[in-house]
Parts: structure tokens; sequence; C-alpha cells
């Protein structure tokens, strides 16, 4: 997500989300035929996770949330950290669409090596709550509204002082996929592009994640299942 002499980082945020994401449509397992509910506790085809319950998740161990200046290059921004929170609106006989409320989406222990940078002091993602529907076949949908759009904001710091760039997505959404398998939700290269900040700020920034486990904190942190 960014370039030798550019600099940017787009969040994604992220984020997530609900308990699933990814560039390509996921797979949660196909366990439809056993599930009464789209989403289900601590199994697949399990009990019904309860509107109002919290899902929690943070980054998969020994993995990292990356903004790149490119889908496979690896300049940019990495953390080591990264956690989300979403709020259970409805969910619906399975198969269906479960739809959430983001709440809550962080970073940190973040480093970079673009060139000129030396450091990262924050990024964030703005406007939170944000829309969030999940469906049957593990399709995530993150949305925004003219009012609050999906952006975040990277603070960096440089050889000149501290660039501030803010990042928007060009359909104000973002797309992921949860895998029952691995009781996870990726983000694979979600697009940011830079809504205002300096030539160092990069124009484009890819977004990619993987959190796991998905749990319902308010069901002793049991596992989410999709279905």
């Amino acid at each position: 997500m960014l370039r030798y002499g550019k600099i940017g980082g787009g969040l994604v945020a992220l984020a997530l989300l609900t308990g699933l994401v990814a560039g390509t449509p996921a797979s949660a397992d196909p366990s439809a035929a056993l599930a009464g509910n789209v989403l289900t506790y601590p199994t697949a085809g399990g009990t019904a996770v309860a509107v109002n319950d919290v899902i929690q998740a943070s980054l998969k161990t020994s993995t990292n949330a990356t903004f790149y200046n490119s889908t496979s290059g690896t300049t940019g921004i990495k953390c080591a950290a990264s956690s989300f929170s979403a709020k259970v609106l409805t969910n619906p006989t399975a198969p269906g669409t479960a739809t959430e409320s983001l709440t809550a989406q962080s970073f940190g222990t973040c480093t970079t090596n673009v060139f000129g940078t030396t450091g990262v002091q924050s990024i964030a993602l703005n406007n939170l709550p944000y829309a969030t529907s999940v469906t049957s076949a593990g399709v995530v949908k993150i949305s925004g509204t003219t009012a609050a759009p999906v952006q975040s904001t990277v603070v960096l710091n440089s050889l000149l002082g501290a660039i501030t760039c803010v990042y928007r997505t060009s359909t104000n959404s973002l797309t992921g996929a949860a895998a029952n398998a691995t009781n996870s939700i990726t983000f694979t290269n979600q697009p940011f592009t830079k809504f205002s900040g300096p030539s160092l700020c990069f124009g484009t920034a890819y977004f990619s994640a993987t959190y796991s486990p998905v749990r319902d904190s308010s069901k002793g942190n049991a596992a989410v299942y999709v279905n």
C-alpha cells in the first residue's frame, strides 16, 4: 500500500466485521442443512447466536494485518495486533443473511518499511459503527453511508515529520469471507484509495488480515459458525 517515496495506509477494516471476510467469496462449511440459523455456536448447526450478542476476534496467531502498495508487494505497513467487535442485530433461519453492527476495530504494534518513513503513530478506522451482513455462503459485507463512509486514517512518522493519510473505499464497502474449518474471517487485498494527504501517501493501499478464532463473547467465548 505504499511505494518507495510514498506512504500510506489503508485500513480496512476494517474492519471487520462480524466474524467473517476476504477478497474472494468464502466458504463457510455447507452445513445449512444442519443449522436452524445463519450464526450458531459452539458448532456448525448448533445453538443460534442471540440478537445483541457480541462477536469478537483478534488476528490469527503468528500473522499480521498488512497494508501494502500492491496486491503482490511487501512494501508498506504491517501490524502484529488487530481485533474487532460486532453486535448481532438479526440472525434468521438458514439459509439467509444475518446482520451485525461493527462497533470497534483496532490496530497496534505496527511497523513500516516505506522509504522516507520512520514509524507508525496510529491507524484508525473512522465513522464506526458500520452495517455488516453475513450470508449462509460465508460472504461478509461491511458498508458505510454517505454521511459516514468506510474510512481509515493513518498517521506516520517521516523524515519531514508526522504525515496524515486518509483513505476511503471506492464502493463504500468491504467484502470478506468466513471459513468454518478454521473458525476464521479473512480479508484479502481489500483496496483503499487516498482521499487526502501529502504526496508521500500511497494512491492505493491493499489490506489483508485473518481473524481467528471468531468467538461469541456473550456466550463464554464460544466459537461462532456460519450456516
